[in-house]
């Protein structure tokens, strides 16, 4: 509403700016009491049911405010490509005199019911800013029964070592940080450290404290003071945050102390200094234990050691609710509920808080039917009275800035133990709105923070040590659905259609066969969202022609599409360029055989996924006027020339390849006018570049965002002496970190290849340049780690100069190399001893 094109194309229509400013402050009134109603929702349904308006109108307007915005960009669009006369004009005039007429009452519309929800917020006990204090109810005290605990012995050992240590810098305290999201047991583990009879030996002073979301450095020092016993009277109350904490350094000078502080939410690094100034006094070998569910707090408080506290053991987990749910310990004389016992553990996947509090709840209920009701409800459904599942995990989406509270919602969509991309969320959430630009972060760099931000609150959790890899526990998958509500749809099997008008986001499996039985009811739906989701793991599924060509052209809030994978799919309708709104299509692993001539209508557009689509042969020539893209991946089609003016697309960040063409529209020069490329870039047919001059064009030198570079000549049986002079011109900047060379037909390579500022540079395949007699130096290259060298079959000899360093053996020469490969197709001398290899390669 704030932007400088939005705002012109309002006055330009003579569009009322009192709508505009009516629908800003009715929705500061609503969002003023948002807070409380999300705390109240859980208990009172009438504040649910306000809250699914309230986002079903917030819905409705953001789609309209899309609109107009999308119009604008229109209109500017049209005044830059236009080259007809007035009679165009006029139907352009006219268009826009009609559209505005369609929106205002729109408008109207929306700030109508967002008033009437505003009214009706003090009916149903909504305040400002209310819902702050109920994480009071979870305080915590250092008492423990020991006997109660299964697993964590190998966590609390290691831990202990640590306490006993008299390891610091200088006479500092250190900081143990226990990290893991909520109901893992960090505070468990902090009481059985704390109450452990060494460790109660070792120190001279202990104190535990919860300390929540308070920021106020005087109320924790105060607690400090208090369960150290150094408050005698009501004067504390009075003393200045100077008085306490001169008090509490002159108690705990050359004292050995320990001091807990569970549950710690802020990141505040002046307010962990301001606190931490009197615990410098303390003796060597003082600690700090802080359990939190951020790893950022850890950071901030300088942690020596960080513990992240995984889920318990599947026979601890056992353990733990035989303990709670068996009475007498001993779930043989059950054999019907073990059964179900054991299939409840496998629900709570882990979380130690879940287990028992079902296993209390079930502690002297011995009908199977109870247990079966149990088994198959919504742990959301459980009595909030008798469990603290729903609002010890709750609490981690609560203290989430707003900006991330949606972006974890909308997570919902994934299924549980659904393995995800880093990258491809991000896009998603950029498609949805969710992030906005910044004058120092792209959009993308924003995403990045909020995903870092997630994993930090141990919300999303790395899968399987892949660092892109993602996935959610099965508790806090349950957190995002509950927190989505109607708005995010996980289709399984058909679906009846069941609170249609709300649903927003949807995923569903791909099946073998989707037919259009399973999407029939969704006509009645304004979807944001078409996701399939691939759990089977098969290559290829089949879609009823009838999504495409009759369904998807009827949803006109599309912003994200999805078909990947469909093996029928070989065309899109020409009607998808009316979902103006969509940011994002992946056709990847599809027969699509070309893409429709209407495409060049998406001027939102940001993400073109057209990976392993061996059918695609070209790309619509009016690509260039997509202004709005920003990734456009082609890897694996059968692409042979790009369309013109590709340079045209400025917001371009990720283009995969390129194929260099003859004309003037698709030459290398339209490279250089990229300038905000990164990723991976494959430039192939480089010998169409007729001189170093056009190859200076492509501006590779000033690309400090790509990391992955193949430049790729086709196969010749000629050699070329202009190739040398090409290559020479195509140095890329020295960010680079992975680079291929193949089909180069010049007798050497350039000499920045192999220069040592290329620092970062870690890959390298030179691959059948056969006619290069010599290899460069590349000894030098510090980072290098994987060297293959593959057909050149005029190298008779590698001497010394190959380890660069003019010319003489050095230690330091391939200092990082760990993957050496030589293929060629003749016999070769030996090369310099430090290879230590044979004379076959």
């Amino acid at each position: 509403m704030a932007s400088g094109g939005f705002v012109d194309f309002f006055r330009k229509q003579k569009l009322s700016g009192e709508l505009l400013k009516k629908l800003e402050t009715t929705y500061l009134t609503v969002n003023a009491v948002l807070e409380d109603a999300e705390e109240l929702q859980v208990t009172k349904p009438a504040v649910r049911r306000w809250l699914d308006e309230l986002k079903d109108a917030v819905y409705d307007a953001e789609h309209v405010l899309d609109e107009i915005a999308t119009q604008a960009l229109q209109s500017e669009l049209d005044a830059e490509f236009q080259t007809t006369a007035s009679k165009v004009q006029k139907s352009i005039f006219a268009f826009r005199n009609s559209f505005v007429e369609e929106i205002k009452p729109m408008i109207q519309k929306i700030v109508g019911r967002l008033e009437s929800l505003a009214r009706q917020k003090k009916t149903i006990g909504l305040t400002e800013g209310g819902g702050g204090k109920s994480s009071e109810i979870f305080a915590t005290s250092s008492l423990v029964e020991e006997s109660d605990i299964c697993g964590r012995n190998d966590e609390k050992d290691a831990i202990i070592n640590l306490l006993l240590s008299n390891e610091a810098r200088g006479n500092e305290m250190s900081v143990i940080a226990i990290v893991g999201m909520g109901g893992i047991g960090k505070t468990t583990l902090a009481q059985l450290l704390y109450n452990d009879k060494r460790v109660k030996e070792y120190f001279d002073l202990d104190a535990w404290v919860y300390v929540s979301k308070e920021v106020d450095v005087t109320k924790v020092t105060k607690k400090i003071m208090d369960e150290l016993s150094l408050s005698t009277d009501d004067t504390d109350d009075i003393m200045s945050l100077n008085q306490l904490q001169l008090t509490l350094k002159k108690k705990l000078t050359g004292k050995k102390f320990l001091i807990v502080l569970d549950d710690v939410w802020n990141e505040n690094y002046v307010n962990w200094e301001d606190l931490s100034k009197p615990l410098k006094s303390g003796a060597q070998g003082s600690k700090v234990i802080v359990t939190t569910r951020d790893h950022e707090v850890a950071l901030v408080m300088r942690a020596s050691s960080t513990h992240p506290l995984k889920k318990l053991r599947e026979e601890d987990c056992r353990s733990l609710f035989t303990k709670h749910a068996f009475y007498d310990g001993n779930p043989n004389a059950h054999p019907q509920l073990e059964e179900l016992g054991r299939q409840i553990v496998e629900k709570c996947d882990g979380l130690p808080l879940a287990i028992k509090a079902i296993g209390d709840l079930l502690r002297y209920e011995l009908d199977v039917d109870e247990w079966n009701k149990i088994l198959k409800s919504d742990l959301w459904d459980l009595p909030i009275d008798k469990t603290k599942i729903l609002p010890a995990l709750k609490l981690s989406y609560k203290y989430l800035p707003s900006h991330l509270k949606r972006c974890f919602a909308y997570c919902s969509i994934f299924p549980k133990n659904y393995i995800f991309k880093k990258n491809k969320l991000v896009l998603l959430w950029m498609a949805e709105g969710f992030l906005h630009e910044s004058k120092n972060m792209t959009m993308e760099e924003v995403g990045d923070n909020y995903f870092s931000a997630l994993v930090s609150r141990s919300l999303f959790q790395q899968s399987s040590g892949n660092k892109s890899l993602f996935t959610m526990h099965d508790l806090v998958n349950d957190l995002a659905t509950f927190v989505s509500g109607k708005f995010n749809l996980r289709m399984e099997g058909d679906y009846s259609g069941e609170n249609a008008n709300k649903v927003r986001h949807l995923s569903y499996v791909r099946e073998e066969f989707d037919g259009f039985k399973k999407f029939e009811a969704l006509y009645k739906t304004k979807l944001c969202t078409f996701l399939p989701i691939d759990l089977s793991h098969s290559y290829f599924s089949y879609l009823t022609k009838k999504v495409p060509h009759e369904l998807l052209p009827m949803l006109k809030c599309l912003r994200v599409l999805s078909l990947s994978l469909y093996r029928n799919m070989t065309e899109l309708p020409d009607l998808i360029g009316k979902l103006t709104h969509l940011r994002y299509l992946d056709l990847s692993s599809t027969r699509v055989q070309k893409l429709p001539d209407s495409i060049y209508k998406l001027c939102n557009l940001q993400t073109l996924i057209l990976s392993q689509c061996g059918m695609l042969i070209a790309l619509p020539s009016d690509m260039w006027k997509l202004v709005s893209l920003r990734h456009l991946d082609i890897t694996g089609t059968r692409i042979t020339e790009m369309p013109i003016q590709l340079g045209r697309l400025k917001c371009l960040q990720t283009l995969t390849k390129f194929i260099v063409g003859k004309g003037s529209g698709s030459c290398i020069e339209e490279l250089g006018k990229l300038t905000n490329l990164r990723g991976s870039l494959s430039i192939l047919k480089l010998q169409n570049v007729e001189s170093s001059i056009d190859a200076l064009d492509a501006s590779l030198r000033n690309k400090k965002y790509l990391e992955e570079l193949v430049l790729e000549w086709e196969r010749d049986d000629n050699f070329s002496e202009s190739q040398k002079i090409v290559l020479d011109s195509l140095r890329p900047h020295t960010n680079l970190k992975s680079l291929a060379i193949k089909y180069y037909c010049g007798r050497s390579l350039s000499d920045w290849i192999g220069l040592p500022s290329f620092s970062k540079l870690a890959y390298l395949r030179l691959q059948n340049c056969y006619y290069c007699s010599s290899l460069p130096s590349l000894g030098q290259l510090p980072s290098l780690q994987n060297l293959s060298i593959v057909g050149f079959n005029e190298v008779v000899r590698v001497g010394s100069e190959f380890c660069g360093s003019g010319g003489s053996s050095s230690v330091n020469s391939f200092g990082a190399l760990k993957v050496l490969k030589f293929e060629v197709k003749r016999r070769i001398a030996r090369p310099s001893s430090f290879f230590n290899q044979t004379s076959d390669y």
